[in-house]
């Protein structure tokens, strides 16, 4: 059966926001169809183990926009950004030491 938590409304939270759905896991794999039949059409839909958060089960593309692409193109700037971009570093001259091993 679903359960809907209701957490008190705090100074950051508007007191009209509806609490997410919240499933025990039990029944959650026992109407797996539904959950994500409901993650799809009505959003996010919280999985708790003894009584604690575990997951979020989420639209497929609700995931991709969160995760957003993967270019690099953070790392780069990171980089770019950095005030020791100046620094010259040599490459090793000679390879480190590799060991042999047998597995």
């Amino acid at each position: 059966m679903t359960r809907k938590s209701t957490p008190l409304p705090t100074d950051d939270t508007p007191a009209a926001a509806e609490p997410a759905p919240t499933w025990r896991l039990q029944d959650a794999k026992a109407r797996f169809s539904e959950l994500v039949r409901l993650a799809h059409s009505e959003g996010p839909q919280h999985v708790t183990v003894h009584g604690r958060a575990a997951v979020v089960v989420v639209d497929a593309e609700a995931f991709q926009r969160l995760q957003g692409a993967r270019s690099g193109q953070l790392l780069v700037e990171a980089l770019a950004a950095s005030p020791h971009r100046a620094l010259d570093i040599e490459p090793r001259r000679t390879p480190m030491p590799v060991r042999a091993v047998e597995l």
